[in-house]
């Protein structure tokens, strides 16, 4: 269901079913991981995404992800990526076929081999090819900052600490999708990602969300 309240936001100090949804089971492909709910954890006011051992010789990996659909606005996020060769640690909207809907996302990712580093990406329709890797000027996985993202119907424009940095105008998605976290080793993808060196557990960290619909306003202030 679309949400259709002009804002919303979380300072993910507990799991709350009303709103919240955590991933169990896989993505297959290049992901190398199970999603586990276990994976999600809620402590000292901060939401961690967790890449474990299943103790089996695989890994299991952590999703958040809410129940209902948002559509064009800015989204914001509070984290701390996970410092790690081969993993990625990540915020972002997607809708596709496993809902019934064509494949629409719109990604910041933190590749762990470098987080000095954060790519943006974007699907419509399926296609995606749209990266763009952007240098930081700091080490993302050392303290919290604020990343973002403007999606409106001819543009998206992402954010780095309140500052617009990068914006596409090209085959923009349309269709509305849930906000999702996740933090996962990936496999096949060496040239991406690097190698992941099997090390665990490793840990994202989330301080706070945010969603406002155009035009309206929202105090990430009060979210910190």
């Amino acid at each position: 269901m679309e949400n259709k309240n002009p804002q919303f936001g979380t300072k993910f100090e507990s799991y709350e079913e009303s709103f919240m949804e955590l991933r169990t089971g896989s993505n297959g492909d290049m992901f190398n991981c199970i999603w586990e709910p276990e994976n999600v954890e809620f402590r000292d006011n901060l939401m961690t995404l967790k890449i474990d051992s299943d103790g089996q010789g695989g890994f299991t990996g952590g999703e958040w992800r809410t129940r209902d659909y948002f559509s064009y606005g800015f989204y914001e996020v509070s984290m701390k990526p996970i410092k790690n060769p081969g993993v990625v640690t990540s915020f972002f909207t997607y809708t596709g076929p496993s809902d019934g809907t064509k494949w629409d996302e719109i990604d910041i990712e933190f590749l762990g081999k470098d987080t000095t580093k954060v790519q943006f990406n974007y699907f419509t329709d399926g296609q995606g090819n749209h990266e763009y890797l952007l240098d930081l000027g700091f080490d993302a996985s050392q303290k919290f900052h604020r990343y973002g993202f403007d999606w409106q119907k001819d543009s998206i424009t992402w954010y780095v600490d309140g500052v617009a940095v990068y914006t596409a105008t090209e085959n923009i998605p349309e269709t509305p999708g849930k906000i999702m976290m996740n933090a996962w080793p990936g496999i096949g993808v060496d040239d991406w990602l690097d190698a992941f060196d099997g090390q665990t557990p490793l840990y994202g960290y989330y301080d706070w969300m945010s969603y406002k619909a155009p035009e309206e306003i929202l105090d990430t202030e009060d979210l910190q």
